[in-house]
């Protein structure tokens, strides 16, 4: 796949919210996923940690309330997209967070993400 059907196929999956396709389908086994300084686990080194992330992501949520993925923006072997999140969280409160998410493609899977937004 090319960086722009990489791409292209990440906003239609997460617009479904079909996030475990998205990690099946399109990274690398050894992908390198970056959250802002201070977050729960601000680097993490594969899918096996990544996982570890997404649980630990959803049990801090009490509710869902929906979320908004932008066009993605392709340059070469990257691509970047905004995602606005509405949640209600365990310890938090009702929050809505946009964040700017960048990932980087080689050989037709992503093989690092990079997420910014205020903590």
């Amino acid at each position: 796949m090319t960086t722009q059907e990489v791409a292209a196929r990440l906003v239609e999956l997460c617009r479904k919210g079909e996030f475990e396709t998205v990690y099946q389908e399109l990274y690398s086994p050894d992908c390198v996923s970056i959250e802002p300084k201070g977050a729960q686990m601000e680097v993490c080194n594969g899918l096996e940690e990544m996982a570890v992330k997404g649980k630990m992501w959803n049990e801090s949520m009490e509710e869902f309330h929906g979320s908004t993925i932008g066009e993605p923006i392709v340059a070469d072997n990257h691509f970047s997209m905004t995602m606005m999140m509405d949640a209600t969280f365990k310890d938090v409160g009702r929050e809505k967070m946009n964040e700017l998410c960048v990932y980087e493609v080689k050989d037709g899977k992503i093989v690092k993400e990079q997420f910014f937004y205020n903590m």
